[in-house]
């Protein structure tokens, strides 16, 4: 079943979808969308947002020390965290 609806853009560059559209795509207020152009026009689809979890210099530290598997992977892990102006001892982690 195809649905075909007009509608008009408003200010901004608004464009209301139509509430049965909305409905069989699970578009409401907030969702993100992308805008592709293609060769019929302009295709309108639901994004998928990921969110993006951003650590601070001590917090990826700690995973390197923590994460070290032997001994020897826990000596270069404690060489890449001086290298980033680290103390390695004062981080909280877990030793192999």
């Amino acid at each position: 079943m195809s649905i075909s609806e007009s509608s008009r853009i408003g200010k901004r560059g608004t464009l209301v979808i139509p509430a049965k559209l909305r409905r069989r795509f699970g578009l409401s207020e907030g969702t993100t969308v992308i805008a592709e152009e293609t060769e019929e026009g302009i295709l309108l689809r639901p994004a998928v947002t990921v969110p993006v979890e951003s650590y601070s210099a001590e917090r990826r530290a700690e995973f390197l020390l923590s994460n070290a598997i032997n001994d020897e992977d826990y000596a270069r892990a404690r060489e890449a965290v001086q290298e980033m102006g680290i103390d390695p001892d004062s981080i909280e982690h877990h030793r192999p």
